[in-house]
């Protein structure tokens, strides 16, 4: 069954405001991929668990029509109050249970969703929607991150690691999935040309006020908060003051170098 954890109108909002776009490293590999595999015409992209729809809009200038699914009505409303892509459509729905025909999607994609999917079932779909040689791209970041503001690094990733301790005991085993860079999925995928980049460098700039928001928007920190908001609330205050006094500085404005490794998983459906 996928996991329903992101369904409260507030953690939506915190997605759109927070959560990043797909990078344009990433968006490059997976449209050259489709290119090679399949070839134009582009004509429909399927975004799963497209959340409020960053990676969907992402989409929109490569592929003639994009509809984005998601479990979450909140997550879908905020996607849809993005306005000015008129090739662009969401559904609520799963990624085990697509309304599109046998043979009719051109790209099934993922952005930091597949592993809430039921990994069988997601499968048997995939392979029963997408056209021959259309292609699977499922990608995501696991939680290796390095925070960076000029010689203060290690100290803010101290700071990001005591964060995680806390968050531990409430985190989902389905984020253990998104941190083996989807290693059993793509196993289980049945298409012999498949695969699997593990390390895709990028480097954002954030002010503190995003990382903190960012850190907001963790499953394990939205089920802290509703175990015990106080402590949840009080967690992000002390960070972002222990930012702020390694930081040397007194703005949440200021930016810093925030560094992730993504992962990518590419699939062609065989002829």
């Amino acid at each position: 069954m996928t996991e329903r954890l992101f369904e409260e109108k507030q953690h939506a909002s915190l997605y759109q405001k927070y959560r990043f776009d797909p990078p344009d490293e990433l968006k490059d590999l997976i449209i050259q991929y489709l290119d090679k595999k399949k070839g134009k015409p582009h004509q429909l992209a399927v975004d799963l668990g497209c959340g409020t729809g960053q990676n969907s809009r992402s989409l929109t200038k490569y592929f003639e029509q994009v509809v984005g699914i998601d479990v979450s009505e909140s997550q879908v409303a905020e996607a849809r109050a993005v306005s000015g892509f008129p090739n662009l459509s969401y559904r609520v729905g799963t990624a085990e249970e697509l309304p599109f025909p046998d043979g009719s999607v051109d790209l099934l994609t993922a952005a930091s969703a597949a592993h809430w999917f039921d990994a069988e079932r997601f499968i048997k779909e995939a392979i029963r929607v997408l056209k021959p040689r259309g292609c699977l791209a499922l990608f995501g970041y696991g939680d290796s991150m390095d925070i960076h503001f000029e010689s203060c690094g290690d100290r803010l990733n101290n700071i990001y690691e005591d964060v995680k301790q806390i968050l531990l005991p409430y985190t989902s085993s389905k984020v253990n999935v998104a941190n083996s860079k989807l290693k059993d999925l793509f196993e289980a995928i049945p298409f012999p040309d498949k695969e699997r980049i593990e390390i895709i460098p990028v480097k954002l700039q954030l002010s503190i006020k995003a990382v903190i928001g960012y850190f907001e928007t963790f499953s394990m920190y939205q089920a802290y908060l509703r175990a015990d908001p106080s402590a949840a609330t009080a967690l992000l205050e002390r960070t972002t003051s222990r930012f702020l006094e390694e930081m040397k500085v007194s703005s949440t404005e200021t930016k810093v170098d925030f560094i992730m490794e993504y992962y990518c998983v590419l699939a062609c459906k065989p002829e």
